[in-house]
């Protein structure tokens, strides 16, 4: 019988955190340390699958995700035979987090790999769940600058305000990252010790740092010079909202607010999120007495909770089923 150490050497992994945080990055490490499944995709199933079709418990909702599943670039990218997965997910599977292990261990054996990683930011708000399916499970929250986040999410609208507050798409995506960070956190220490916390600063400044740091969590040791050798991904190209950075050779993700935003927008950003950033290890550029324009104070107090009924709306009621599965990238 494994022991404790075995054990969580091969627990699976899931990298979790806000949008635009460096989950992605920090995934294609795991992928470059050469230890896990080479699984290029996002599975989606907790935030995505799970509320579209319906509890796997009920053959019926197996069928329905299977058949999906099936046209979907998640099982292209698997190298699975379709007609034995759908049989086993049929058979065996009873819960999300059991199709997701049936999965990705089928996987692991086609690879011949003992271990696989998940990468999907809004698994973090789904950790009691996992943690319930998937005993095991590791989570590792990558967490960045809520001003750099912020940034980069409002550059590519990712969280759109409501209708009167189509102006500002900032201040929005800053508390959209707040709440995301705020509820990992709040969950993230309920599963001590198999939760971790790593800045993306500390990935990007002191590499060699956050990987030891992460190799004593996962129970693995992970070899900084093999994964700059293989460099899977967003190890050799970045994945940012920034291209023109790239192009022109001055890639610098950290602190790139302080180049792009005026002083005006830093200041309604700190005041909004700083007791966060402060929290979290981020100097602050504004006196923490600086106070919200009226118009900020209603936005602080409504997102936060219109972000928590949404998500609760999505779980708990039939408007999950309306989720879009763009994200699938069905086969027509």
């Amino acid at each position: 019988m494994p022991n404790d150490t075995t054990r969580r050497a091969r627990s699976p992994v899931f990298v979790v955190g806000s949008a635009r945080s460096g989950t992605t990055l920090l995934y294609h490490l795991l992928l470059s340390s050469g230890s896990f499944v080479n699984y290029r995709g996002e599975p989606a199933v907790f935030d995505l699958m799970l509320p579209k079709f319906g509890d796997p418990a009920r053959r019926r909702n197996r069928e329905r995700l299977m058949d999906v599943w099936l046209q979907s670039a998640m099982y292209r990218i698997s190298g699975l035979d379709g007609n034995s997965i759908r049989d086993k997910v049929l058979s065996q599977c009873r819960s999300a987090g059991g199709f997701l292990q049936l999965v990705m261990g089928e996987i692991a054996k086609l690879q011949g790999k003992e271990r696989w990683a998940v990468w999907g930011p809004d698994n973090l708000l789904y950790m009691e769940q996992i943690k319930k399916e998937i005993p095991g499970a590791l989570f590792i929250h990558m967490i960045r600058d809520g001003r750099d986040v912020a940034l980069s999410m409002s550059k590519e609208l990712w969280i759109r305000p409501f209708p009167w507050d189509r102006t500002q798409n900032l201040i929005t995506a800053a508390l959209h990252w707040e709440w995301k960070v705020t509820t990992g956190i709040q969950s993230g220490q309920s599963h001590l010790p198999d939760y971790l916390e790593v800045n993306f600063e500390d990935l990007i400044m002191r590499p060699s740092d956050a990987i030891v740091k992460i190799s004593r969590f996962i129970g693995q040791e992970l070899d900084y010079d093999q994964i700059l050798d293989r460099s899977v991904g967003t190890i050799s190209s970045p994945n940012t909202s920034f291209q023109e950075e790239c192009q022109a050779g001055m890639f610098q993700p950290i602190g790139r607010w302080r180049r792009e935003l005026s002083d005006a927008q830093v200041k309604t950003l700190e005041s909004a999120i700083g007791p966060l950033l402060k929290e979290l290890g981020y100097e602050l550029t504004v006196p923490e007495t600086d106070a919200l324009a009226f118009r900020h104070r209603m936005m602080r107090q409504l997102y936060p909770r219109y972000f928590g009924i949404k998500q609760w709306l999505k779980v708990n009621t039939v408007l999950g089923s309306l989720v879009s599965l763009d994200r699938m990238q069905l086969s027509r």
